[in-house]
């Protein structure tokens, strides 16, 4: 089974305290061995401060993020999905499986995130799925093999929050530099499960580190 995940991207309150966000984020990963927390500081307007939660207890989410509000942080978005295995994935060997469903983040060496929904399109002539599952699994191969040319570069990981949140998926691509996270999606597009059939929704890039840090480098005292 997988487990629940967790996008916030928040904004400072006046008065928020460094050591308070902190103290949030420490309870919560160390209320369990699976729980799991990516901090980050959002590039842009979408936010100034942002963390990725893995858990395998929803009310463990809601706690922390609870916990941050109190801290003095506002979520300006957010984003709830699950941890999955893709019905496409059938054979593949069970270590890769393991790591979609239960991941250890962020992978090292990875400085760089950039999140975004998406969903399938179901427009006349270009709806996903009415296609025949044989048809629908050969064009994700082929998009997965393009993936894979990136692999060591960029890390994937794609989490299903159909009937959890507005789009079908959540993509959390973790990276060594921002040119990957460019290059790889760029490239992608072309692959016709994306170019035909793909609908992406707002993105998000960040500079992953230590909360500590995080706090530090958005001003938090």
């Amino acid at each position: 089974m997988g487990w629940g995940v967790l996008h916030l991207f928040c904004r400072a309150r006046a008065g928020a305290e460094a050591k308070l966000v902190a103290a949030a984020v420490d309870e919560f990963s160390g209320a369990g061995p699976d729980n799991q927390v990516v901090s980050f500081a959002v590039l842009g307007h979408k936010g100034e401060l942002g963390f990725m939660a893995l858990a395998p207890d929803l009310w463990g989410l809601q706690r922390l993020q609870s916990a941050l509000v109190a801290a003095g942080l506002d979520p300006v978005d957010s984003y709830v999905s699950l941890t999955e295995v893709s019905e496409y994935s059938k054979g593949l060997p069970e270590e890769m499986l393991e790591a979609r469903l239960h991941p250890r983040l962020p992978p090292p060496g990875k400085g760089v995130l950039c999140f975004y929904p998406m969903s399938k399109r179901r427009q006349p002539g270009q709806n996903w799925f009415t296609l025949p599952f044989e048809e629908r699994k050969d064009l994700m191969h082929g998009h997965g093999k393009k993936g894979r040319e990136y692999a060591g570069r960029v890390v994937q990981l794609i989490t299903g929050s159909t009937g959890l949140d507005d789009w079908e998926w959540g993509v959390t691509l973790f990276a060594d530099d921002p040119v990957s996270l460019k290059d790889i999606v760029y490239e992608m597009r072309f692959d016709p499960a994306s170019a035909l059939y793909a609908e992406f929704g707002v993105f998000v890039t960040g500079l992953i580190a230590p909360v500590d840090e995080v706090c530090r480098r958005v001003g938090l005292e």
